[in-house]
């Protein structure tokens, strides 16, 4: 009993120096947020470089927020999405994965791959070849196939008779990767290469020129330009682990780690990840607000979308309303032009053109013209639809805005008449001559209620004095 006690104690007493030393710096919702996790994200979104830096009473209110957020988003069961899961474990799954490999088992595997790659090359040791290539179909006829294997000897004799193998190399070989180095080609070893190659390769000596040979591709003339044996492991050793690195071997370790974890099927590889990701973040608060950031993130942003940026931006009807309520607020800095610059073959298609989008919405415009005009591969004219400004069209702006021009429209030959429809505003006559404000304008009017309602929703609490010693302890 008496030793029951003392561990309860202990127990308390530990939780009290944990809490003493990393104290609650606001609640939001009834939910802590303690200092090192404030400081964290303060820390992060006020580093060196950022343009619109915070103080720390600032930041604050900005973080209730997003915490409110959050508390909105578990309320709504947006962490219960199928979608939310998924993306938040390649984010959690990006930062795990590379704590389950250690250098020692990366080298381990660079041995392993050396060891293997000694023994395939073994006694016969490694060459470098260059070649002379003339290409040979498969489906190439007799006649085909003896004027190749004819020009492929007479290529080889040229070298016999002392013409230089890499200038000749470039002028006739149809390997033109290697010919700009004078047919030179990797380093390789046994079982690389077509037999035929291999078998005629490792037959010269350095310096020494087969006579063509015959592969399934084509003839290849091949130079011996050195041999040698496979170099120790500790002088390749940085240059594999670098090609295994860049190649995710840190990755294939981890993946098979976690097969082996879950091969008795105790557990789902996504619970294998979580206990692992709740294990790295026992010991490591920086990991443990990383994860917890990409989990908090994703939910803010889903609902965000929501509740703001989605909402605004899809809603014809409320973008339409909110310009006619604020419609002294959007102005334009100089005139534009609504409507098109067209071109066109015929005469006649200027007119037919006007009468055709003539008392139709301007959206609709370029879906009637197409549909009347370009209905199939036949195009008849060529259309630019838009809201132009001056300098965003030649044609518009010596038509319209009467600008001089210095040098005169281009003309295309195929569509030679050009023409204008439209008309010349002062100002925006709707809400999608100005859509990026107003869908703008929209959503900070939407978040600010929004705001307000979570406010009234999930209570704050800051705690001033423990705020004050943010970064201070």
């Amino acid at each position: 009993m008496k030793k029951s006690l003392l561990c309860a104690a202990l127990w308390v007493a530990a939780l009290t120096v944990k809490a003493q030393s990393d104290p609650v710096v606001m609640t939001v919702n009834g939910v802590d947020v303690t200092r090192s996790e404030f400081e964290y994200s303060f820390n992060k979104n006020n580093a060196d470089g950022v343009i619109d830096k915070k103080t720390v009473e600032e930041y604050a209110d900005l973080y209730a927020i997003y915490k409110m957020k959050v508390a909105a988003a578990v309320d709504a069961r947006l962490d219960t999405l199928t979608s939310f899961k998924n993306e938040f474990a390649v984010y959690r799954n990006q930062q795990v994965l590379p704590t389950m490999t250690t250098d020692a088992e990366v080298l381990d595997e660079a041995r392993k791959a050396y060891d293997r790659a000694k023994e395939q090359i073994g006694t016969k040791g490694l060459i470098l070849p260059a070649h002379i290539f003339l290409r040979l179909s498969s489906k190439a006829t007799p006649e085909e196939q003896k004027a190749v294997a004819q020009r492929a000897d007479s290529i080889w004799q040229a070298i016999k008779q002392g013409a230089d193998f890499a200038e000749l190399c470039n002028k006739v070989s149809q390997d033109r990767r290697s010919a700009a180095k004078g047919g030179e080609l990797a380093w390789i070893g046994p079982n690389q290469v077509y037999p035929e190659f291999e078998e005629a390769a490792y037959a010269l000596q350095t310096g020494e020129v087969s006579r063509p040979v015959l592969g399934p591709d084509g003839y290849h003339i091949i130079l011996m330009k050195g041999r040698k044996q496979l170099e120790p492991f500790e002088e390749l050793k940085d240059q594999i682990v670098r090609q295994f690195e860049q190649q995710g071997i840190r990755d294939a370790i981890a993946n098979q780690k976690i097969h082996s974890a879950v091969a008795g099927g105790q557990m789902t590889e996504e619970q294998y990840m979580i206990r692992r990701a709740d294990s790295l973040s026992a010991v490591d608060s920086d990991m443990k607000y990383l994860i917890k950031e990409y989990h908090d993130g994703l939910l803010v942003y889903e609902i965000s979308n929501r509740q703001v940026w989605e909402k605004a931006s899809k809603d014809e009807a409320g973008l339409d309303a909110w310009f006619r309520a604020h419609k002294k607020k959007y102005a334009f800095p100089e005139p534009r032009f609504k409507g098109i610059a067209y071109h066109v073959k015929d005469q006649a298609d200027v007119k037919a053109v006007k009468r055709c989008v003539k008392g139709l919405p301007f959206g609709q415009w370029a879906d009637v013209l197409r549909k009347t005009f370009n209905p199939d591969s036949i195009i008849r004219i060529r259309v630019e639809q838009g809201l132009f400004k001056p300098g965003d069209s030649r044609l518009v702006d010596h038509k319209i805005f009467r600008t001089a021009l210095d040098q005169p429209v281009e003309v295309n030959k195929d569509y030679p008449i050009d023409a204008v429809y439209g008309k010349k505003l002062k100002k925006p006559e709707d809400y999608t001559d100005v859509r990026s404000q107003v869908v703008e304008d929209l959503q900070q009017a939407l978040e600010q209620e929004w705001v307000a309602t979570l406010r009234q929703r999930y209570p704050v609490k800051i705690y001033e004095d423990v705020l004050k010693t943010v970064n201070r302890h």
